[in-house]
């Protein structure tokens, strides 16, 4: 566990039982490690010149481990500049790249097909890690990730750094259960977020010097990516990816205020939108996360109430009166968030 820090498996295991054994002897430690008598002794005093351990006065050699926080507070500190020494490098090296990658004319330069889901993904994680200050992308089934919220702490802190981050998401994608919700919570972290009805392609794009677009066989899964580089084609998926944008239904995560007499409160106001963006009754069920039937006899109140025959109808009828309308929020900002 502690070999990012320079410690073989072994010498974690015996600093380890060192920590939760206090005044062990060499012959000691061996037992309850199941090492030789010679290997903890030569580990005890490797760890006694390094400081993770002292010995303790006595004609028998006895060691009680140095507190973790400060004994590997230098090993950390030497890993830190070290990583921070690989990141200027890779980031010179980036630069260098780019810049000479304007001068490259063989097309075959400007596009990369990644193909396997764990380097898909790798190459996907890479891509918004580049992102300096923009990163766009269109959110649609089907997923190369194992879960929805995987990418979550990535978005955030690419949010706390400032990256412009906009997403576009495909109805398909909001009646995925625990999606909505997941969407919810990231425009109240500050992402700008719209959705369409379906979108052109699945893509992320940083900046506008790189992009990814899945691509597939079959119906359900995704079997490689493209990796787009600066170039016509990039240009032409920016163009895209702003013409769909255009069109969206903005998400906004400002709370609405509280309903006056006679309009909707707000899940009757969520539910309205979700079913004037065409979703049917089990997409709505699955993103708000109720039964199918509680969905229904709430569409059912609904229509009544605006006596509307069709879900198109309720629509427009909702829409007339106010309760639902073009950039309005179809989500809200949940209770307690900043």
């Amino acid at each position: 566990m502690l070999k990012a820090i320079g410690l073989s498996p072994a010498e974690s295991r015996l600093y380890a039982t060192l920590v939760e054994n206090p005044r062990s002897s060499a012959a000691e430690l061996a037992t309850h490690c199941g090492v030789s008598t010679p290997l903890a002794a030569r580990t005890l005093a490797a760890f006694a010149r390094r400081g993770l351990a002292s010995r303790l006065p006595g004609r028998r050699a006895r060691y009680v481990a140095v507190a973790p926080d400060i004994a590997f507070r230098p090993l950390l500190t030497r890993q830190e500049e070290e990583l921070h020494q690989v990141r200027t490098a890779i980031h010179e090296l980036t630069t260098s790249f780019h810049l000479a990658s304007r001068y490259a004319a063989h097309p075959a330069e400007q596009v990369e097909v990644v193909t396997g889901t764990d380097n898909i993904i790798s190459r996907a994680y890479v891509l918004q890690d580049s992102a300096q200050t923009m990163f766009r992308n269109i959110d649609k089934p089907p997923y190369v990730m194992r879960g929805h919220a995987d990418n979550v702490e990535r978005e955030r802190r690419m949010l706390r750094s400032g990256i412009d981050y906009r997403s576009v998401y495909d109805l398909e994608s909001l009646a995925l259960p625990g999606k909505l919700r997941l969407v919810q919570d990231s425009v109240a972290h500050g992402e700008k977020a719209r959705v369409v009805a379906g979108a052109a392609a699945k893509m992320w794009i940083a900046d506008d010097a790189l992009a990814l677009i899945p691509i597939r066989n079959g119906a359900y899964s995704i079997d490689a990516a493209f990796i787009l580089h600066r170039s016509a084609l990039l240009d032409a998926l920016i163009v895209l990816f702003e013409l769909e944008w255009g069109r969206g239904f903005p998400l906004r995560g400002a709370p609405r205020p509280a309903a006056g007499p006679g309009e909707p409160d707000e899940p009757t106001r969520e539910l309205l939108a979700l079913l004037a963006g065409g979703l049917t009754d089990e997409a709505i069920a699955r993103a708000l996360g109720l039964g199918l039937r509680t969905v229904q006899r709430r569409i059912h109140a609904v229509m009544q109430e605006l006596n509307a025959i069709t879900r198109f109808q309720a629509g427009l009828a909702a829409r007339e009166r106010g309760w639902i309308q073009p950039g309005d929020p179809v989500i809200k900002r949940p209770a307690g968030s900043g």
